[in-house]
């Protein structure tokens, strides 16, 4: 019986400390989505403002885990969606960029002269 109570005493007074359980860091998966979404609409306006958006909120979350980096967890998708934010930014800015070129072509005129289907200035 004493045995027993030793056992038990040992459970009780010496409990196993169990981990801290991470949490997932927040907006995460938000700043994933957000950079996937600003690589794969990034030849328009929207993937240069997702883009922008995620950005602004990876910074918010690297410093929230910076200040406790055993606390969290997710940090590679942090980083995932800060690296596509950038990429679909640079797409999304040589996207405009080709359509303000465009819209300038267009708008003064791309030739100086009109050319008829035969080949011949008129």
């Amino acid at each position: 019986m004493t045995e027993e109570m030793e056992e038990y005493r040992e459970q009780v007074v010496n409990p196993v400390i169990m981990p801290l359980r991470r949490r997932p860091l927040p907006n995460a998966t938000t700043i994933l989505v957000l950079g996937i979404c600003s690589v794969v609409l990034g030849c328009f306006a929207v993937g240069l403002v997702t883009g922008i958006i995620g950005l602004v909120l990876s910074r918010k979350s690297k410093a929230i885990y910076r200040d406790n980096p055993e606390l969290y967890d997710d940090y590679g998708n942090l980083q995932a969606g800060f690296i596509l934010s950038i990429i679909g930014i640079c797409i999304g800015g040589l996207a405009t960029l080709y359509y303000m070129f465009i819209f300038l072509v267009v708008l003064f005129g791309g030739t100086t002269g009109a050319v008829s289907t035969s080949g011949y200035t008129v």
